[in-house]
This record gives structure tokens, C-alpha cells and sequence, in this order.
């Protein structure tokens, strides 16, 4: 048998779990058989062997020993990525969650923005000798997201402010001179080998002054644990540039403003509460109520757009808003995941009044902005859209 064709049956061997049904007839040994042991523990149904060459059953027990010791495993055998999908689906499919209380735990699992989700879904059952911890967790979660966002974003939407500030009659220090040049080429006197500049373009005071309020309006029912983290660190960059006014708003039911907490969205994470209802209606209400310049106002609303208050009402404030010159703007997720399961005819409503709903990565996020300010087009990902 060739290496090639070994590795093939090895692979196989690995994902089909051994037993005499998988046709393979490959025995594992050594890592190959650890490594089984650890899938066999989370997705088995009993035929395949552990480290020892013993048959295995499915799942890893209830006791916190047993699964930090099987965490123990997938780290050393699998990459980080790997890793946070095998937790998740132990999550799911073993119901682990409360393990996660013990600090123990916390210290054990490899920290990412679905275990933050339910970490915060989990915050009123957490005692107090495990909620210092989680603490820490979610902090070297969102510290990290962070330092891989913040850069962009901020250079991303102090261009396009910029842009959207610039004065046709700019004062001298205000000037760019770089647009100006290329606006005035045709002027250009070959004998004197310059540039007669007939219109000037220059900068507003973006740097010095607000120009821009955004307001981020967040559902933080349970389908949407990822996307409240992505927008809680949005916020908080967006809070640091002095040129943006940002407010952030979750809602579920009830609605909640955590704009001062923005200095840190660890704090602001901890404010939400994931799971429960739904009430769009009442949350665009009250962050209608705090727009009082809305041809410079940006509302962003993430929301799977299941709605359980009024909807006619919803879309009515929507196209207030709208008329009244503020760019409204629909995330389904803002995630890595992709579009969730949405209410589609409330995101067909919300197309036809110009507001198309579509999800967003957090690496597509500062661009949406970017246009969102400048008032363009959005630049809508190839992803499920009603436009």
C-alpha cells in the first residue's frame, strides 16, 4: 500500500470512528489512537478504540475532572480552531454548561467569542467565585478582538469623515492640497511649470469637533450572543474617536443604555442579559428619541428581526428616520458566521422602505460604516440579503 493511500485510510478511519462498519480495516496506534479517543468521546456511538486499544463509548461524563482532562487532550492533538468547535459542540450536544461555573473549567477551555456568549448567558446562575474568572475570559477575548479590529476601523472611518467634512472654501491650514492638485490638472501652465488652482478642497475639522452621532442598537436575544460581542468592541473603538458620537443600545424586551460604559466593553458585555424576547419597536423608539441631528446620524440595528412588539409601528419609525436624513443601516449578524435564521418578511419590509438587511463579518464592518457616513451605497457582502 502506498503512503498515499494509507493517509487516505487514516484520515477516514478518523472521521468514521472505527468499528467494522467503516471498511477501512486501519488500527490506530499511538497519537492517531489518543486523538480518536478524544472525537470518540464527543461524537461517538460506541465501535471505536481509546488509547489503550479498548473499545469506546460516546460521551465524557458529567464530572469536571473527566472533561478538563478531555480538554486537556484536544489541545494538545488539535489546532486552536479545531479546538473551539469541539468545545462548542460539547456545549451543545452534552450540555457542559454548567461545568462552566466552576473556575476550574474557565481556566481550562480555549477562550473565543462563542464561549464569551455563553459565558454571559450564563452570568445569573455564575457564583461569585467563578464570575472573577469569567471576568478574565471574556477580557483576553475582547482585548484580542481589539487589537485585530481597532486599527482598521479607525483609520477606515477617520478617512470617510474626513471625506464627508470637506469645504469647497477651506481655510489655508485646511487645505488638502493632494485633492486640490488633482482637481485642478487641466490648469496646469506648462511655461511656469504649476498649478493654477480655480477650486480648493480642503478637510472640515473632523479631528477637532463631533461630526458624526452613530448609534448601535443590538438585540440581545440568545441567537445573537456573537454579534453583541462584535458590536460591544465596535463600540468601544468607535466611542475612542473623539470625532464620533456613539451610542450603544441592547434590547430584548426591555431596552437598556450602556453608552456610558463604553470605556470598556467587558463592562458593557456584563450589562447585557442574552436570551429572552424581543421588542425592536420599543428600542428604535427610545433611540429615535435621542437623535437630535439626524442628517449626520447613523443607526445601525443587528437583529435577526424576529419581532414581538408592534411591526407596522417598527417600520413606521423606520421610515421616519429615514426621511428625516438619517442613514439607517440592518445587520442580520454581525459575525463570522454568516446570515442566521431571520424573519425574512421583516427584512423585505425594511428593503422596500431602502434599508436592505444583510449580515456582516466584523472585517466587512468598517467599510458598511464608511459608506454609512459618507452616504453611498452600503457595500452589501455576497451574502443572504433582501435588498
Amino acid at each position: 500500500m502506498s503512503d498515499r493511500e494509507d493517509e487516505r485510510l487514516r484520515r477516514w478511519r478518523l472521521v468514521l470512528g472505527g468499528g467494522a462498519a467503516d471498511g477501512t480495516g486501519r488500527t490506530l496506534t499511538g497519537t492517531d489512537a489518543a486523538m480518536d479517543g478524544a472525537l470518540g468521546a464527543l461524537y461517538g456511538e460506541g465501535g471505536g478504540q481509546d488509547r489503550g486499544g479498548r473499545d469506546r463509548s460516546a460521551g465524557l461524563g458529567a464530572s469536571a475532572p473527566s472533561v478538563a482532562r478531555w480538554l486537556g487532550d484536544i489541545r494538545t492533538y488539535f489546532p486552536s480552531s479545531v479546538v473551539q468547535v469541539m468545545q462548542r459542540d460539547a456545549i451543545d450536544r452534552l450540555g457542559l454548561s454548567a461545568l462552566l461555573l466552576e473556575p476550574e473549567m474557565l481556566e481550562a477551555v480555549e477562550a473565543d467569542v462563542h464561549l464569551v456568549g455563553t459565558l454571559l448567558s450564563l452570568t445569573k446562575a455564575m457564583p461569585e467565585t467563578t464570575k472573577e474568572t469569567a471576568r478574565a475570559v471574556v477580557r483576553k477575548v475582547v482585548e484580542d478582538l481589539e487589537k485585530r479590529l481597532a486599527t482598521r476601523t479607525r483609520a477606515t472611518l477617520t478617512g470617510a469623515l474626513d471625506r464627508s467634512a470637506r469645504v469647497s472654501r477651506p481655510r489655508h491650514r485646511d487645505i488638502d492640497w493632494n485633492r486640490t492638485i488633482r482637481a485642478n490638472l487641466s490648469n496646469y501652465l506648462p511655461e511656469y511649470g504649476t498649478v493654477v488652482p480655480e477650486r480648493l478642497v480642503g478637510y472640515g475639522r473632523a479631528s477637532q469637533s463631533v461630526t458624526k452621532d452613530v448609534v448601535l442598537c443590538i438585540d440581545q436575544s440568545g441567537s445573537m450572543a456573537a454579534s453583541v460581542v462584535y458590536a460591544s468592541v465596535f463600540g468601544a473603538v468607535l466611542a475612542s474617536m473623539r470625532s464620533i458620537a456613539t451610542r450603544l443600545v441592547v434590547f430584548d424586551t426591555a431596552v437598556v443604555d450602556l453608552t456610558d460604559q463604553l470605556d470598556d466593553p467587558v463592562d458593557v458585555l456584563f450589562g447585557t442579559q442574552l436570551g429572552g424576547g424581543t421588542d425592536i419597536n420599543r428600542a428604535l423608539a427610545y433611540c429615535q428619541s435621542r437623535i437630535t441631528r439626524p442628517a449626520d446620524t447613523v443607526v445601525v440595528l443587528i437583529s435577526d428581526l424576529y419581532e414581538g412588539g408592534i411591526r407596522d409601528e417598527m417600520l413606521k419609525r423606520v421610515a421616519a428616520m429615514k426621511a428625516s436624513g438619517v442613514q439607517f443601516v440592518t445587520l442580520l449578524a454581525l459575525s463570522d458566521e454568516g446570515a442566521p435564521a431571520y424573519d425574512r418578511e421583516h427584512a423585505a419590509a425594511l428593503a422596500a422602505l431602502g434599508a436592505p438587511a444583510f449580515a456582516c463579518t466584523p472585517d466587512h464592518f468598517p467599510e458598511v460604516m464608511a459608506a454609512a457616513i459618507e452616504k453611498r451605497p452600503l457595500p452589501i457582502p455576497d451574502m443572504v440579503t433582501h435588498q
